[in-house]
Formats: C-alpha cells, structure tokens, sequence
C-alpha cells in the first residue's frame, strides 16, 4: 500500500455532515434549559441572586452603621481607637475579595465559594451580635466576640464579593445579551438600594428601641444578621 493509498483509508474513518444534516442523535448533548422568569428570557435564578445582594447588602452597611458608635459607647473606647479599628475593618473587606477570586478560580468554582463564605458571613454576623448582649459576661468578653465576628464578616462580604456578579452574568445564554445588559443594571439597583436603606433604618433601631436598659446594639446587630440568613436561604 503506497502513501496515497494509507492517506486515503485514515480519510474514511471520518464522516462529515453537511450544514442541512442533522447530527447524529446521542453523539451531541443536549444543553438543559434553565427555568424561565415569567415567561421571559430572564433565568429564574436571578430573581434569587438580586434578593440575595440586596439583603446581603443591608446588613453589611447596616452593620457598619453603627458601628463607630457601638465602639464608642458600648466599649468606650476613645475617638482615635474606635476609628482605627474602624478602618482596619473597612481595609480588611477590600482585601479579601482577593481570597475570594482565588478559591473561586483555583479551588471551589463561583457557586461553592458563595455559599461556603456566605456561611461564614452569617457565623459572623451571628457572633457579633451575640456580642452586644449587656448581660453576657464583661467587656472582654463582648471585644473578642465582636472582633472576632467582625473579622468572619470582613472574610463573608469581601470573599463573596468578585463571585456574585460573575454568577449572575453566567446564567444567561449566549444569545440573550440584552437581558444580561439589564440584569447588571438591576443588580447594582440592589446593591444601592440595600445600602441606602440601611443607612436609615439601623440606626433607628439603635437608639428608638431600648433593651437591657440601653441603647440596643444587639438589635440593631440582629437585623442585619437576620437579612444575611435570609439571603443565605434564598
């Protein structure tokens, strides 16, 4: 058999399909639709994940709302401490969307480094209200519950942070670009509304509801942290 000849009979081991043929069936598989949105061509899914970073939102500026003052009145601390600590908490939530785009790259994928950080978020915020109970054993106490609740919320929020969005992009097909234009747009509403929102109603909470005889931290910590475990949920 000459070269020609073996070129040929490797030729025939391929068959090739023109553009009006159908491919064969059970070769190519079929890509799963997602559950529509009202009939739309909006993924149900993100119906959850705008909820989601709206609620996740609200309790993380609800949170840090009040949180000089809860430095200043409840540990009593001075100005220059409170804000220090303050700001390390700020630079720390900058920080570790780091962390959170590499275990969703490297490691876990988008939706494990979600849920698994968004986890820690809600021990976090747990925690640090738990730590704004007058009545639950002295001031050392109450500063190592909230520091180290702070620190798990500093990990949740920034580590969740570079995932949501990309999540949320990833749902749609290729061809719907429209609407994934608009989905950005309504997400980043979330975002704002969430925070604004917030801004308002944590700090009434603090200083209109009175419990243990003072101002209430703890529920103005557990609002918050009840909108992370709902968002968790969702």
């Amino acid at each position: 058999m000459n070269a020609f000849q073996r070129n040929e009979s490797k030729e025939t081991l391929f068959t090739f399909i023109s553009a009006g043929d159908d491919p064969p069936k059970g070769d190519f598989p079929v890509q799963k639709k997602c559950p529509k949105l009202c009939g739309s061509n909006y993924p149900l899914s993100i119906a959850f994940i705008v909820v989601n970073e709206f609620c996740e939102r609200f309790s993380y500026y609800g949170m840090r709302a009040v949180l000089t003052l809860y430095f200043l009145s409840f540990f009593h601390w001075d100005e220059n401490l409170s804000t220090a600590v303050y700001h390390a908490f700020s630079a720390l939530c900058y920080f570790t969307p780091v962390i959170g785009a590499i275990m969703a790259d490297s490691w876990l994928g988008k939706y494990k480094t979600i849920i698994y950080l968004s986890i820690v978020y809600v021990i976090g915020h747990l925690i640090k209200s738990v730590g704004a109970i007058p009545s639950l054993g002295n001031q050392t106490v109450h500063v190592v519950l909230s520091m180290v609740g702070l620190f798990l919320i500093a990990l949740g929020t920034g580590g969740i942070k570079p995932c949501v969005s990309a999540f949320g992009g990833d749902q749609f097909e290729e061809e719907h670009t429209s609407e994934r234009s608009k989905f950005f747009s309504i997400f980043y509403l979330s975002i704002n509304a969430g925070s604004l929102i917030s801004t308002f109603v944590t700090p009434v909470l603090r200083g209109d509801v009175k419990c243990f005889g003072e101002d209430c931290y703890a529920l103005a910590f557990g609002v918050p942290a009840a909108l992370m475990v709902l968002s968790l949920g969702e």
